[in-house]
């Protein structure tokens, strides 16, 4: 019988579907299932047996797939794919398969969470009354400032409707959507650093360059409008934290809400740990009921038909 190695801890935690799925199908966990990640060394030795992956963020390299022979098939756990080397994956005939649009509510109410407490000091205040204290904090209202968007696919669209009814101004960046589609949900097209020079406030919604090299390098965060702010609950490949820190700790960037990081978790002599008007939050903007129960649906779908010899309904290109 084909079994399925599940390393994501978050898998089906709110629905008992996605089990039903594979066991109905005879593809059931290859290990007991456990609430922790699974660390590189045993995830090379459980993959020898494995007919099927299901995986969160854990790196899903060429030596991962030379280690399963009788790998059929890579589920993420998720939307985004940069965790896998899908041209490995295509070279060994194994198709990537995701949950496209599972979270992505999920995510967009999120960020529009961090881009409110971050503006308004939120998680500061709290943290200073729960110590004693009785702050008086200030921060800018939302309604007539401007978001800008880079990357404007299913969460970038949903993040601009919430910031519409606030009534902020909308601009959007991305390369693969037609201006004509911008403007039909709101936004003004515009180049990425002529958004970056007039936002006061920035969310970014698109996945990492594959060489690694930061979308917004410090070159770009500089360039940021004078006290504007940062919102990342995309991935951490996408900014200089560093130079985030350091701009953070000049003044010239206002604030800044992250739940991505390069590295995660985020080491304990992190810069972004130190620096000023930040929100750190742990990589959790998918995690509500709704998206663990639709993208783990999805996925077992997706394995169950690979393994019966089937094409899958959400592969990666």
């Amino acid at each position: 019988m084909p079994t399925t190695l599940i390393t994501t801890p978050t898998f089906a935690r709110h629905s008992a579907r996605p089990w039903k799925i594979l066991d109905e199908a005879g593809a059931g966990p290859l290990r007991p299932y456990e609430d922790v990640a699974l660390p590189t060394a045993e995830l090379l030795s459980y993959a020898a047996g494995a007919d099927a992956l299901i995986v969160g963020m854990d790196p899903i390299t060429a030596e991962v797939m030379d280690a399963a022979p009788r790998l059929k098939v890579i589920a993420k756990h998720g939307v985004g794919v940069d965790t896998i080397d899908v041209a490995a994956a295509h070279a060994r005939a194994i198709p990537v398969v995701c949950a496209p649009g599972s979270n992505s509510r999920a995510v967009a109410e999120y960020t529009f969470g961090l881009l409110l407490s971050a503006t308004r000091s939120l998680a500061a205040s709290h943290t200073a009354v729960a110590a004693g204290g009785w702050p008086k904090l200030f921060g800018p209202e939302l309604h007539g400032k401007t978001l800008g968007v880079v990357g404007f696919g299913r969460i970038g669209r949903l993040l601009a409707g919430y910031a519409r009814a606030f009534g902020m101004e909308l601009l959007a960046h991305d390369p693969y959507v037609s201006e004509a589609d911008v403007r039909a949900h709101g936004a003004e097209p515009a180049a990425l650093d002529a958004l970056l020079e007039r936002a006061d406030a920035v969310s970014l919604h698109t996945p990492p360059d594959p060489s690694g090299t930061p979308l917004l390098d410090r070159a770009r965060l500089a360039a940021m409008k004078p006290g504007a702010v940062l919102v990342n609950a995309a991935r951490g490949g996408l900014v200089d934290e560093h130079a985030l820190a350091d701009l953070l700790g000049s003044g010239h960037l206002g604030a800044a809400a992250l739940d991505a990081f390069s590295t995660e978790p985020l080491p304990a002599d992190h810069p972004l740990r130190e620096a000023p008007r930040t929100l750190l939050t742990s990589h959790m903007a998918a995690c509500t009921p709704e998206a663990n129960q639709a993208m783990g649906a999805m996925v077992a779908e997706d394995v169950v038909r690979v393994l019966a010899g089937q094409e899958p309904r959400h592969q990666a290109r």
